[in-house]
């Protein structure tokens, strides 16, 4: 037997030839349909980054899916009585399954780059960029997570033995629902309270909180905890549902400018004046003042000292505790300066350890020595 008759015989004559021809033509012409339509869309101009963030971000999974669907019009064109047809089918629907999936998230993940890029959080009034940076952030995570239970559903109904199992539990449900609901209690709960701050924002990206005492920015915000990057570069980590079930600060919710404080303690001895005239030196001529305010004030006093209180307006939390500092140095370099004797101080007698005895002999002293005079 020659070649042309083997080939005759074993290629030509097999039942799955007519169905393997039209696949790896179908196949072939979706590979060109796919480099067209790319580099298409990979012309789109500039003015649209986050369609072409998306585009540049699923081409890796786009190239699966789209042969994939081919593939599978090929085998479901073939005769239902072809061998193994079935299998083949439910094997190319289950690759269509996880391609399409993947390529969805890596299209989630191209909107959330291209929506980053076009709202940039490193300029000096960055609020707007903040809110759409945390919205993003926690919208396409909860997006992505949604789609991967998706995804793994469908997979598995594509089983018949899933979908009886499906029906049974669902018919006797009673116990084991309670159970999976109570063990999935943390999940559901982190990824509802994700949603309430995508949507409520009462933390952003870049947000400078107060919590459990300590001071920090916003360095990350996932599916189910919170970053919190402290001024000595330790990380703090919370729960999602922290912050809507307990109170915290927020130094920056509605705006990045903050009016920075200081406080002093001085004797009722010192002018105000003079050190009204010295802050006004100082916040002008400091880079941390955005130009809005300034004072000093006196705002309590004690039985030995009075509290004075400087503020100071600047544009961000970081610059308006750089002018507090600022401030404290230059208004007690000038008070030790100008004013050391009016700097607090503990009063205390002559006479405070003496006994009442030794009081009135002292006082005796006193009457005979202006006597004698």
């Amino acid at each position: 037997m020659d070649i042309r008759q083997y080939i005759d015989h074993n290629l030509l004559s097999h039942p799955w030839f007519n169905t393997w021809i039209a696949a790896t033509v179908a196949v072939l012409v979706s590979l060109v349909a796919y480099r067209i339509g790319v580099a298409i869309l990979m012309r789109i101009p500039g003015t649209v980054p986050t369609l072409h963030s998306m585009v540049d971000r699923s081409r890796s999974a786009s190239r699966w899916v789209v042969p994939l669907l081919a593939l599978q019009a090929a085998w479901q064109a073939a005769p239902d009585n072809l061998q193994a047809i079935g299998g083949v089918r439910h094997l190319t629907g289950l690759l269509i399954i996880a391609a399409v999936t993947w390529l969805l998230l890596r299209m989630v993940s191209g909107l959330l780059a291209g929506v980053l890029a076009a709202h940039p959080a490193d300029v000096e009034d960055n609020f707007r960029a903040r809110s759409i940076h945390t919205q993003a952030r926690v919208l396409a995570r909860s997006a992505m997570v949604i789609i991967l239970i998706l995804g793994a559903a469908m997979m598995l109904l594509t089983f018949p033995g899933a979908k009886q199992v499906g029906a049974s539990l669902l018919a006797s449900a009673g116990v084991i629902g309670i159970i999976a609901g109570l063990a999935a209690k943390p999940v559901f709960s982190n990824l509802i309270a994700g949603l309430q701050l995508a949507l409520a924002q009462p933390i952003r990206i870049d947000d400078v909180l107060v919590v459990e005492g300590e001071w920090g920015r916003v360095e990350e915000i996932t599916g189910t905890f919170v970053v919190l990057r402290l001024w000595d570069e330790r990380c703090l980590i919370l729960p999602l549902t922290y912050f809507i079930e307990k109170p915290f600060q927020n130094w920056t919710r509605s705006s990045s400018q903050l009016l920075g404080s200081a406080f002093f303690y001085v004797d009722f001895g010192m002018p105000v004046e003079p050190l009204r005239t010295e802050l006004e030196r100082i916040v002008r001529a400091a880079p941390e003042w955005d130009g809005r305010s300034f004072t000093l004030q006196v705002t309590d006093i004690t039985e030995r000292t009075m509290q004075l209180r400087a503020l100071a307006t600047a544009a961000t939390s970081g610059l308006a505790f750089d002018l507090r500092c600022r401030i404290r140095e230059g208004l007690i370099s000038f008070m030790q300066r100008e004013y050391p004797q009016h700097l607090p101080q503990m009063r205390l007698s002559q006479d405070a350890n003496l006994s009442p005895a030794a009081l009135r002999q002292e006082a005796a002293r006193g009457d005979a020595a202006l006597g004698a005079a």
